[in-house]
């Protein structure tokens, strides 16, 4: 679109759906390493760093490993960014009086914090089963307790172990984490495209300066996200009973590794955030122009 607020709840939903299945594809390997290094046991730690959880990731299980539990996120991707983009959609709808409004970076931000706190609805369990087969190769050595032949045997285990609720364990940590990274993660991105495109036409801006901002958002997104995400994936991943919540896990964390701790797989993270991301909002505006060039509106 051109100068106007992106509004439509169809469009938004059908090209972040896009998106998000852009971001999985493109990040889940990095995504997978992150979660590794965020949940050994620090006193005991199975990798020395990045590198060396990617070598022997590689080296000991394949590179097909670095793709494990990429199933769920990625069925879940299209429904939690279409929820994410349709929310953020919705969140400027509220505050905007006419579409040609430009919003502030406060409005944004609230606007992007309304989508995050929507989109953890689907989110939460998604992220639950990814980090749980993420984590899998610590089985022998006893940190995670059971063996998971792919998403549904995690469901129907974690369904047999303590209920429904136990699927949405780390609902608290992934809302602690998602709404305050969205806020940034969507304002940040709009930001940047009001400055790459002074006339405030976005459709003139190239693939590059999409990637730029796309990926530039993402950095933003996990500058502000990590400490709790690292919190999540504690919780997620670990055996049924061993911690009563996100704060036990947040109290555990810091009185074994301190701060910095909470800063525990950065570099992938961040590694990951620039391409993913870049690839999401790709995905997003391609789809976007797409439908915009429909004989019909959606």
């Amino acid at each position: 679109m051109s100068k106007k607020q992106r509004l439509s709840g169809i469009q938004n939903s059908i090209a972040g759906g896009v998106g998000g299945m852009c971001s999985v594809l493109s990040g889940h390997p990095f995504d997978t390493i992150k979660v590794r290094i965020q949940t050994q046991d620090s006193r005991n730690p199975l990798y020395k760093g990045p590198l060396d959880c990617l070598t022997k990731t590689v080296k000991g299980e394949g590179v097909t490993a670095l793709y494990k539990g990429m199933g769920a996120p990625l069925v879940a991707s299209a429904p939690i960014f279409a929820l994410g983009f349709l929310g953020f959609g919705l969140g400027k709808k509220l505050q905007t009086k006419h579409p040609d409004q430009v919003l502030s970076a406060t409005q944004l931000a609230i606007a992007g914090a309304f989508s995050g706190g929507v989109a953890t609805i689907i989110m939460t369990p998604g992220e639950r089963i990814k980090c749980i087969l993420q984590v899998q190769q610590n089985a022998s050595a006893g940190t995670l307790g059971v063996k998971y032949d792919g998403p549904i045997h995690v469901v129907r285990s974690l369904i047999a172990e303590g209920g429904i609720q136990n699927v949405y364990k780390g609902t608290v940590a992934t809302l602690a984490r998602d709404v305050p990274a969205s806020a940034a993660f969507y304002a940040s991105y709009e930001l940047i495209q009001r400055y790459l495109a002074p006339d405030g036409d976005r459709s003139k801006l190239s693939v590059g300066n999409t990637l730029f901002a796309g990926g530039m958002a993402g950095i933003c997104n996990w500058l502000v996200a990590i400490p709790a995400d690292v919190v999540k994936s504690r919780l997620q991943a670990a055996p049924y009973g061993k911690y009563s919540g996100t704060m036990h896990v947040l109290k555990e964390l810091l009185k074994q590794d301190g701060v910095r701790g909470l800063y525990r797989g950065a570099v992938p993270v961040l590694l990951r955030a620039y391409p993913a991301n870049a690839c999401c909002f790709l995905g997003y505006e391609c789809a976007m122009q797409g439908m915009n060039k429909l004989p019909f509106n959606l």
